[in-house]
């Protein structure tokens, strides 16, 4: 990613800049140690990966050998190190950084801060008032809060704002848009896209709606405001359309960038034109079609695009940098929400949670759940009211008296067992073999060594005794990063021992994350009978915590995972027996 930028601010070829950009988020998406796979294939399993060129794999191999990039000295021999913090502010580009560092001498934020205050930046060509107006109000912004917000607070936000567009005189349709609708697990902004027959209308409610501290932009098309969210302020986009262009601006602006540019590309090679207006005919005119009144091909839903092009239409969730030409899962066969219907991961106030085993059953049944087990921590997770093994016994007792009572649902007795340092469990076997339920999980010593953790997480697999391994790497979005286990080799294991890898859906856990699903799936196709299981669970300790169900859904879909594969899916019978079959 630095040489990337330092290459845009020396003015290099722009085809280098992107090579570099577009590797280093394969490398960020890419569930393995990739120093290690330098070190153990070369630049052929480097290249394996798509994407990956020779002479990026050749830098690679240079870093895993040395420690350093060659390339990257050399350009930061060429380039202050703090123009790179300069070229994160919103609103400049690598060619105004490049004029404010050749005109002005600005090195860094402070300094770019200086020509602001002392009105020189005006002097740089093409820089306006208006402009200076919105760095100032960037670096402050930037100041203010640099991390990325969690999926999970940015959706019900997005969502408030939908609704309250939606009762906007002349709104027709809204919805988000962005890596939000996409199912990442943090979004930079939030984007909302409308179709109107009212811009002004629209445009005065987004601008002076509840929670907005200030108003970025007021324009014909686009608004942008800061939003005061928790604690903390985000950026909001407004996208006015007509009803016409709906689905054109909704594919556009969910993105991603290079699921875009592949559906551009197919247009183009049809002698068409798509953009976020529409597809429309190419007549090789330098203007808009849109602009001149020329008829769009198709526009007002996504799906009558990817008609029109000839491409199955993708699942957002799906729409990142993969090859539109291969078909995607069908709508029908991923995963979703309604196909959930038992939870695996939950607690009551036997130890952490805040809800009864009643009250608990009784919210799964209205739910529509056929299935809720009641896995409270084991005795090692002191903080959490972990039980002893003779509490346990007692929970286990109180557990079987509620599933007699409560009908309508199957309640099993169940733990979330802690997998200790070294791998082994927190209870006896004989203890655990009075449990319908076992989520096996990694709540302590979260920064061992990757063949350590992954050797830990082997013997947990291993356990004869064990369904679920719950949030396999600990971590904590945003904040922790959990070990890096090798998950080609867990999910090996899981597939052979029919042990499911879990997707917490909280969304502060999300874990498994999207990659490491995908690589699961992969790596456990030929292992087992049935390739890797995964268990979507909401680790449940009040009652909101079923909502998050959805984030753990979409982070599923982002891997492409199908109803078959996800154990929570499955009739009352099946999943029953499988877990009877531990037993």
């Amino acid at each position: 990613q630095r040489i990337a930028a330092l290459l845009e601010l020396t003015g290099a070829d722009r085809f280098r800049v992107i090579a570099h950009d577009r590797a280093a988020r394969l490398f960020e998406a890419y569930p393995d140690d990739v120093l290690a796979l330098a070190k153990s294939g070369g630049v052929k399993a480097l290249t394996a990966i798509e994407g990956v060129g020779a002479k990026i794999a050749d830098k690679v191999i240079e870093f895993a050998s040395t420690g350093v990039i060659c390339e990257e000295r050399e350009l930061l021999a060429q380039v202050p190190e703090g123009l790179l913090e300069v070229l994160k502010v919103p609103g400049l580009g690598p060619k105004t950084v490049r004029a404010l560092w050749q005109t002005l001498g600005v090195t860094s934020v402070a300094s770019l801060m200086k020509v602001i205050e002392d009105g020189t930046i005006l002097t740089v060509p093409r820089m306006g008032q208006k402009t200076v107006d919105n760095i100032k109000a960037a670096l402050a912004f930037a100041a203010q809060e640099q991390q990325r917000t969690p999926l999970g607070v940015a959706m019900p936000a997005a969502e408030r704002i939908v609704g309250f567009m939606l009762k906007v005189r002349g709104v027709t349709r809204a919805a988000f848009a962005g890596s939000m609708r996409r199912g990442r697990d943090t979004v930079g902004d939030l984007d909302i896209l409308v179709a109107t027959s009212d811009v002004p209308a629209a445009r005065e409610a987004f601008t002076r709606m509840e929670g907005v501290t200030q108003v970025l932009a007021a324009g014909e098309s686009k608004c942008s405001v800061r939003l005061g969210l928790e604690g903390a302020v985000i950026q909001a986009d407004l996208r006015m359309v007509p009803e016409e262009s709906f689905g054109a601006a909704w594919l556009y602006f969910t993105g991603s960038k290079e699921h875009n540019v592949r559906l551009r590309e197919r247009a183009q090679r049809q002698g068409r034109t798509l953009n976020e207006y529409g597809l429309y005919p190419e007549d090789n005119e330098k203007t808009g079609p849109h602009t001149r009144g020329v008829k769009a091909l198709a526009g007002r839903t996504e799906e009558e695009i990817f008609a029109a092009l000839g491409v199955p239409w993708v699942p957002p969730e799906l729409r990142e940098d993969r090859d539109i030409d291969v078909p995607p899962p069908g709508a029908d066969a991923l995963v979703d929400v309604p196909s959930i219907r038992a939870e695996l991961h939950a607690h009551t106030t036997a130890s952490d949670g805040s809800l009864s085993i009643v009250e608990l059953a009784e919210l799964a049944k209205a739910r529509g759940f056929h299935t809720i087990a009641v896995t409270d921590h084991s005795q090692s997770s002191v903080i959490a009211g972990g039980l002893k093994p003779e509490s346990l016994r007692r929970h286990i007792e109180a557990v079987r008296e509620a599933a007699a009572s409560v009908k309508g649902i199957t309640i099993l007795a169940g733990s979330e067992v802690d997998i200790l340092a070294d791998g082994r469990l927190d209870y006896d076997d004989e203890l655990l073999a009075l449990l319908d339920v076992v989520v096996a999980s990694p709540h302590a010593s979260l920064k061992q060594e990757d063949a350590k953790a992954t050797e830990r997480l082997l013997r947990a697999v291993r356990h004869p005794l064990v369904h679920v391994l719950g949030h396999p790497t600990g971590r904590i979005v945003g904040q922790r990063e959990g070990f890096r286990p090798n998950i080609q080799e867990v999910a090996a294991a899981a597939a052979e021992h029919r042990v499911a890898l879990e997707i917490n859906a909280h969304w502060k856990r999300l874990d498994l994350r999207d990659t490491h699903i995908a690589a699961a799936l992969k790596a456990g196709a030929g292992a087992g009978a049935e390739g890797c299981l995964i268990a979507i669970d909401c680790d449940v300790h009040r009652a909101g915590d079923f909502d998050h169900l959805r984030y753990g859904v979409m982070t599923a879909r982002r891997a492409a995972l199908t109803k078959d594969r996800c154990v929570n899916t499955w009739p009352a019978a099946k999943l029953h027996a499988w877990l009877r079959s531990k037993r």
